[in-house]
């Protein structure tokens, strides 16, 4: 992170609509421990963003090489430096999460789906692993999947602040995998999903691999 690098930012909030909503900024000053950010300002209404100390951000930043640098942090305080600018505790920089024009951190995650299959078949599984492009699921056998096939899909998401998302996406079905236990992997990518929600994911995947960290 550097000074006048926009950074991008959006709040935890258990208002849904609050919780996807992405802010613009601009990096004003970088120190040790934090970096001090011009007030926010959402990018479709042209509104600024208040931020009160204590709340929880997700942010990012691109590097000149495209490459996607996802963190977490919290807002520490306030200062004046004539503008008014949002102090945020400085991460760690083994907690950036780069991600690649085409590369997506997978991470191993138990989480429930539930997936439908054309206008009629309805089931739930549990995810094996997930990532930014794409996911695995355990289901029961019996179910009717096979490759090349089109899932509408709802993530559920449990974040560390609390919060619970359901991510909503359409996926494609690259290979399926018979288990020992009489159920089947089904390994498979996005064919379309909101660049909101997809985010939501590259976030989990962040939480998931710091706490394996841990």
């Amino acid at each position: 992170m550097k000074i006048n690098q926009t950074l991008f930012l959006q709040v935890a909030s258990l208002d849904e609509e609050e919780s996807k909503r992405q802010y613009k900024t601009r990096i004003a000053d970088v120190s040790e421990e934090n970096v001090a950010v011009e007030l926010p300002i959402d990018e479709k209404t042209g509104r600024f963003k208040r931020l009160d100390v204590g709340d929880q951000i997700s942010a990012h930043f691109v590097t000149g090489d495209g490459v996607k640098n996802f963190f977490e942090t919290e807002v520490v305080g306030h200062r004046t430096d004539v503008v008014r600018l949002v102090i945020l505790r400085r991460p760690d920089p083994e907690t950036i999460t780069r991600v690649q024009r085409r590369t997506f951190l997978r991470v191993p995650a138990t989480l429930e789906i539930a997936c439908r299959l054309g206008d009629h078949l309805q089931f739930l599984a549990v995810t094996e692993d997930v990532s930014g492009g794409g996911i695995s699921i355990v289901c029961d056998g019996h179910i009717p999947i096979k490759a090349n096939d089109s899932l509408h899909c709802w993530l559920l998401i449990h974040f560390r602040s609390g919060h619970i998302e359901h991510v909503p996406f359409k996926s494609e079905v690259i290979r399926i995998k018979p288990l020992e236990t009489g159920k089947q992997l089904a390994m498979m990518r996005f064919l379309d999903i909101a660049g909101v929600e997809q985010q939501k994911i590259i976030r989990y995947c962040f939480e998931r691999q710091f706490e394996m960290r841990k």
